[in-house]
């Protein structure tokens, strides 16, 4: 094989390192997914407009913000790791490098599992009724916005994306904050 043909040989979408970790956050995603989605739809009806069915989507919410957090942290942990100020304290400089790897790895398989509870909270809210306010309205657009950022993220891997993951991510971030907190 020459080296022409080695180069224009096309890697896999997915590094080898975090196909394992990917592939199975898309496994238990899925099968979550569907075991949460049939046991919903088999609810009665009487439950699903019962204010107890409300804390149901609501915890699938607060796990999606918890997960988000730790996804978000990478982008927020590497703004701080470039700041100056660090250069003079090595130790604490250390611990956040080793405190961004952590979260670098787990950044796609974590966000896998969001993406699935978020997925979950917006089918539970549809079962519940939707409404037109400013909440519902908030995060239907915030769940618009998500929809091209794991895409983006599968360019991102091959630097294709022009920086369409890193955007739409922080789009998503700031409307997933309004629908959260506001």
């Amino acid at each position: 094989m020459t080296t022409r043909e080695t180069n224009t040989i096309k890697s896999s979408w997915i590094p080898r390192r975090e196909r394992i970790w990917v592939f199975s956050a898309i496994i238990i995603s899925i099968l979550f997914v569907l075991w949460e989605i049939w046991s919903l739809i088999h609810l009665p009806a009487a439950t699903l407009h019962n204010r107890r069915f409300e804390q149901t989507f609501k915890n699938y919410g607060s796990n999606a913000r918890l997960a988000l957090f730790f996804v978000l942290a990478n982008y927020v942990l590497m703004y701080i790791i470039k700041l100056r100020i660090w250069d003079q304290m090595a130790n604490v400089k250390k611990a956040i490098v080793f405190l961004l790897r952590f979260v670098r790895r787990w950044h796609t398989p974590i966000a896998i599992i969001a993406i699935a509870l978020i997925i979950l909270h917006a089918a539970a809210v549809f079962m519940y009724g939707f409404k037109l306010d400013f909440n519902n309205l908030s995060g239907l657009l915030a769940l618009v916005v998500l929809l091209p950022v794991p895409v983006s993220g599968l360019f991102r891997y091959r630097r294709l994306d022009r920086k369409w993951h890193l955007r739409s991510g922080l789009a998503f971030a700031g409307l997933f904050v309004i629908h959260a907190f506001l």
